[in-house]
């Protein structure tokens, strides 16, 4: 248990940092061809985007993760090969709570883990409180982008 909530919120920083920049760049359409506004369309609302799902991701995704990941672990003894794959089942199943949108963010947080733990299974409570500094700096560099009129 040492050093996985740690590692979870690292995940949870950068799957939802990641989430909130796809989903302002997917679902933005071009609008009459002006590249300039889909652009300041999409800067300004990344932020709401992850105003928004940021502490859902870290609450709900963190919480719901550790327990597919302990189910995982209790459900495969027999056989460690098929821990993750219970694991990224549950996620998903988690996941469906509101369809696509966060199932999508699901699969990304599964992964995000997945490679976290892959490159260094624990993580400190000072790293997993840097990480927090990633959703925070996109959100002021794209409020910053929006409130300086750089566009």
């Amino acid at each position: 248990m040492k050093g996985i909530l740690s590692r979870k919120i690292i995940a949870a920083s950068l799957s939802g940092s990641i989430f909130a920049i796809i989903f302002g760049f997917v679902f933005h359409s071009l609008g009459e061809g002006n590249s300039q506004v889909y652009l300041v369309s999409t800067i300004t609302s990344i932020p709401f985007y992850m105003m928004y799902s940021f502490p859902v991701i870290l609450v709900y995704g963190v919480s719901t993760s550790m327990i597919s990941d302990k189910l995982g672990e209790i459900i495969s003894k027999q056989n460690q090969k098929t821990e993750w794959m219970v694991s990224a089942i549950l996620h998903i199943l988690f996941g469906l709570i509101l369809k696509w949108v966060s199932l999508g963010v699901a699969v990304l947080f599964f992964i995000t883990d997945r490679v976290l733990r892959r490159r260094k299974p624990y993580y400190t409570w000072g790293e997993a409180l840097k990480s927090l500094c990633i959703p925070i700096g996109i959100w002021l560099v794209c409020m910053g982008l929006v409130w300086a009129g750089v566009f």
